[in-house]
């Protein structure tokens, strides 16, 4: 498989939601120039975005939206269950443990943890808070793919590490801080340490996006046309 960019797989998430809203309204069949229009790019970055993955409409006819949303669904792992401990209880990790629509994707939240006594033992959404000295080995014994941080922006980093330590190769950062990974030096170069290398994570920064918006709303000329390609 070529080299996808990371604005690929982003879209790619869009013309999902945009497949199940079609679909909400009993529309079978879309095509290029209608996926493009609703997501604000061209008809020929939906074909190009979608290429990368084989062939999934018919020309001259466009998609069947149920067969897409479907292949969608497959190329982006959607169709297994991935299962999510979250990091931090307070207000945030609350609210995400408690949002309605994870499921709906087979994101299954397995685990709580924290490291504020007061609440270490708590219920919530039927899951019971453990300490985060508890990590390692809840990991050890419960298959874990993801790990959703929720805590404040000095102790991501550090929350950040015992997911990885623990093994879990997943971490959606909600902290508006930038992980690093770990490096070690060798022969002269920095490289990534062993623990890290194969480890995702993303970043999801409501502040770093409210900056972007002010940007844009002072200086909206220089914000991509909808129709604009990629340079990617």
């Amino acid at each position: 498989m070529a080299d996808i960019p990371t604005a690929a797989i982003s879209r790619l998430v869009t013309y999902l939601r945009i497949l199940e809203q079609l679909e909400a309204q009993d529309i079978s069949r879309t095509s290029s120039t209608d996926l493009a229009e609703r997501a604000g790019v061209t008809a020929f970055q939906v074909r190009k975005d979608l290429a990368y993955f084989g062939r999934f409409g018919t020309r001259g006819m466009g998609y069947t939206v149920a067969i897409l949303k479907r292949e969608l669904v497959r190329v982006l792992g959607l169709n297994q269950t991935w299962n999510v401990v979250i990091i931090g209880t307070g207000r945030l990790g609350q609210a995400i443990a408690n949002y309605p629509g994870a499921s709906d994707y087979q994101f299954q939240y397995v685990a709580l943890f924290d490291v504020n006594p007061a609440v270490i033992g708590q219920q919530i959404r039927g899951l019971t808070v453990q300490h985060m000295n508890d990590l390692r080995s809840f990991v050890e014994v419960n298959r874990v793919d993801m790990g959703f941080l929720a805590v404040p922006p000095d102790h991501a980093q550090d929350a950040a590490q015992s997911l990885v330590d623990a093994g879990v190769r997943g971490i959606l950062n909600f902290a508006p801080v930038v992980i690093q990974p770990r490096t070690l030096e060798r022969a002269g170069q920095h490289e990534l340490s062993d623990e890290w290398r194969n480890v995702i994570v993303e970043n999801v920064d409501f502040l770093a996006g409210m900056k972007r918006l002010a940007f844009y709303i002072l200086n909206p000329h220089l914000k991509d046309a909808p129709n604009s390609e990629d340079q990617e």
